[in-house]
Formats: C-alpha cells, sequence, structure tokens
C-alpha cells in the first residue's frame, strides 16, 4: 500500500531556507509522477512544484519560480523541495502527493491530478 511522509518543515525567517523530503513506500516509484502542493490557513490547496516520473519535466508555480527546486532521487524513493529565498507568503502546509498519470507534459500542476497524498508538514516563514 502506497505512503508518503513529509518532513523537513519549521519555522524560518524571511529570507531562509528549507529543504522537504517526502519518502515513499509500497509503490514503484520510478513510474510515478510527483509533486508538492501548499495550503496556507483559509485558502485551498494549490500546486507548487511537480516532477515527471523520469525527472526531465518539472512544473513550478510563478511565485516560486528561481526560488524553490524540486529533485527526485528514485534509488531512495524520496522526492525533494528545496526552498531558497523563504517569503512570508510562502507559510503553509506542505504536501507531496504522487501519481501513475503523467501530465506535467501539460506544464501545470494541479493537486486533482494526484490520487495519493501524504500528511503534510508545516512551514512557517515568521521574523
Amino acid at each position: 500500500q502506497l505512503a508518503l511522509v513529509e518532513s523537513g518543515g519549521g519555522l524560518v525567517q524571511p529570507g531562509g531556507s528549507l529543504r522537504l523530503s517526502c519518502a515513499a513506500t509500497g509503490i514503484n516509484f520510478d513510474y510515478y509522477t510527483l509533486g508538492w502542493f501548499r495550503q496556507a490557513p483559509g485558502k485551498g490547496r494549490e500546486g507548487v512544484s511537480c516532477i515527471s516520473n523520469d525527472g526531465s519535466v518539472r512544473n513550478y508555480a510563478d511565485a516560486v519560480k528561481g526560488r524553490f527546486t524540486i529533485s527526485r532521487d528514485d534509488a531512495k524513493k524520496t522526492v525533494y523541495l528545496e526552498m531558497n529565498s523563504l517569503r512570508l507568503g510562502d507559510t503553509g502546509t506542505y504536501f507531496c502527493a504522487a501519481d501513475p498519470l503523467d501530465y506535467t507534459r501539460k506544464g501545470w500542476c494541479r493537486p486533482s491530478d494526484y490520487g495519493s497524498w501524504g500528511q503534510g508538514t508545516q512551514v512557517t516563514v515568521s521574523s
């Protein structure tokens, strides 16, 4: 049974960095498209970044382009989100998700395209 477990969240000052990790079990990781999503208090879940199953396509939300980097390590069955130059607006619960279908080549990163989700990790950017 597929399970996704996020880690790496925390409290950081504006301008700081964090690295989120999401470890998967119970799936043939190589075949899955992976994504990071976030949800701020009182708002809907939004796509942050998604990566294709072969790692060749990476999509980013405009708000994080140039600051965040998604990567995957198939041997470790782990997907990462490197977050730099963090802003107050990056605060939220960050979720990783996986799906065997790949919509990354359409250029988007939508929560509705992902069927399996982790429990989330909290990121708080505050001075």
